[in-house]
């Protein structure tokens, strides 16, 4: 009788399991039943996809289905929370990475045939003996001429580190065979860093991305090797990136244990990030340039900066964006980059754009500072949306809407003439600077560095060729207003320094004749 009664309670728990389990399996065939166990209820949202999957009329697609559902319930969210499709992650990751696998090469297409515009210094194509200028004739046997874009070609390029591509090209005439190994590419964060002058260095940053970091002190610890003592640090057009990244960089000019940013949401709590280590340039004079595209982690280092007296900020009203973003893999290879708490300057500042009038508003509201003048004349009252702080050298800085600059350069509004935009709208002017410089390689050549080139290429026979080139494409440049010939001989200058020496040698050359870079020195010879 004592072992019944030890084992009675086992027997029951086993048949009350067994039972469940066969409840289950049966329950699987009864659409939305409900039963004694039923401890959690579906959500609205699956209760529809339910009904819609087994119910309706025609067939649909369950992913597409649920992607669209997705997005219409982050539509109630902020503007910066996003849902990735499956299809989207690797690219919108590597960007983050810093880094892709494929061949490394730039490439051009010209009456629908593939140019290598330019070949990576170190990089699987040049150790197998691309070159400027080759054409593409056949990948791994597939034709890739004729009927091709962009996309086209960089699925026949692109692939995993170490396998192989067969590529058939032709150079000069002549077919050349050649075998690729396919590497990691480095998506570079540091588009330019050189001396400006004897004393003045010049960095500009892309993005905030895995390898940011390590960029920056590399080129900084070089321009230090050439007697760095001022620098221009560029953020415009840079969107931000990793968090991690821009605090690292940040560390780098200010001193001691100051904060440099602190994060902080409803379901999380205070975080506080501060200097760790004695940084390459905590005492030297420094500028940072911005405009309306400098975002995020790059309002992170432009207002720490600016909230310590350590720079001075030179350009226009930042972006806006002072929200903090983390990304999660979700089951079906999607992920969700969801908005997790706001961040703070060392002031207490948070520099978040309001956005409770809908997204559409809030992608506006670039246009809208156009509209009221303050993109020419800098200061207005829309500019300032959030309370005004006090630096320790009194200087008055504000939280919402942006980082407002110490000193504001307006924007150019002088527009091209109409023939002047059909250089761009068509790829004209792109087509001539490739086709330009094939012909010329020769006098090209004798130019060794962007400085070289930057002193000593007249555009102006070049821009005489770009007249009789557009004739050719149906565009008369003719009569086109004086500016637009000085911009458009500006550009010539710029953009063969770029097929030459890629972003860094366009920024080398472009800056000669930037506005905001000339206004950046003056800030540093006073």
């Amino acid at each position: 009788m004592k072992k019944l009664q030890v084992w009675l309670p086992l027997l029951f728990s086993v048949v009350l399991i067994v039972g469940m389990w066969i409840g289950s399996g049966l329950r699987k065939n009864i659409p939305f039943s409900k039963g004694l166990f039923d401890t959690a209820r579906p959500s609205t949202v699956q209760e529809v996809m339910d009904l819609i999957n087994i119910r309706y009329v025609d067939s649909v697609n369950q992913d597409s289905l649920s992607d669209d559902a997705v997005q219409a319930m982050l539509g109630h969210l902020d503007p910066h929370s996003l849902y990735i499709p499956a299809v989207k992650l690797a690219e919108v990751n590597e960007d983050l990475q810093g880094n892709f696998e494929g061949i490394g090469v730039e490439f051009f297409i010209l009456n629908d045939t593939v140019f290598t515009s330019n070949v990576l210094p170190g990089g699987p194509s040049d150790k197998a003996g691309l070159q400027t200028g080759d054409q593409f004739l056949t990948v791994n046997d597939s034709v890739v001429t004729g009927n091709i874009n962009g996309d086209k070609i960089k699925k026949f390029l692109r692939g995993p580190a170490g396998s192989k591509v067969n590529i058939t090209l032709l150079r000069n005439g002549k077919k050349v065979n050649t075998v690729v190994t396919r590497g990691n590419i480095p998506l570079f964060s540091v588009d330019a860093s050189y001396m400006v002058d004897n004393t003045t260095g010049y960095i500009h940053l892309n993005k905030f991305s895995g390898t940011t970091y390590e960029e920056f002190m590399a080129a900084m610890e070089e321009l230090q090797k050439n007697n760095l003592q001022k620098l221009v640090l560029d953020l415009r057009d840079n969107g931000g990136g990793i968090l991690g990244e821009a605090i690292d960089i940040a560390d780098e000019f200010l001193d001691d244990d100051k904060l440099i940013v602190y994060t902080q949401g409803t379901h999380q709590k205070k975080t506080e990030y501060r200097c760790k280590r004695p940084g390459l340039f905590e005492k030297g004079e420094l500028v940072v340039l911005v405009d309306e595209n400098s975002a995020s982690a790059s309002e992170v280092l432009a207002g720490a900066l600016q909230d310590w007296d350590r720079a001075t900020i030179v350009g226009r009203r930042t972006f806006g964006k002072g929200l903090v973003q983390e990304q999660y893999e979700l089951n079906n290879g999607s992920a969700l980059r969801l908005t997790v708490a706001r961040y703070y300057t060392p002031l207490g500042r948070n520099i978040q754009k309001p956005y409770d009038h809908g997204r559409a508003a809030y992608r506006s509201e670039l246009d809208n500072r156009f509209a009221n003048g303050e993109m020419i004349h800098g200061d207005s009252a829309a500019t300032h949306t959030g309370p005004a702080y006090k630096t320790k050298k009194g200087r008055t800085v504000y939280g919402g809407g942006g980082i407002t600059p110490d000193v504001f350069v307006p924007f150019d509004t002088a527009a091209f003439s109409k023939e002047a935009v059909s250089l761009f709208t068509t790829q004209t002017f792109s087509r001539f600077i490739f086709t330009n410089y094939m012909q010329h390689k020769d006098y090209f050549s004798k130019f060794k560095t962007a400085a070289e080139l930057a002193k000593g290429f007249d555009p102006t026979d070049a821009y005489n060729s770009l007249v009789a080139y557009a004739a050719k494409n149906n565009i008369n440049l003719q009569n086109i207003p004086a500016r637009d010939k000085e911009e458009l001989m500006q550009r010539i200058h710029a953009y063969t320094a770029r097929q030459i020496w890629r972003m860094e040698g366009y920024y080398e050359v472009n800056n000669t004749y930037d506005k905001e870079v000339k206004k950046a020195l003056d800030v540093l010879k006073k």
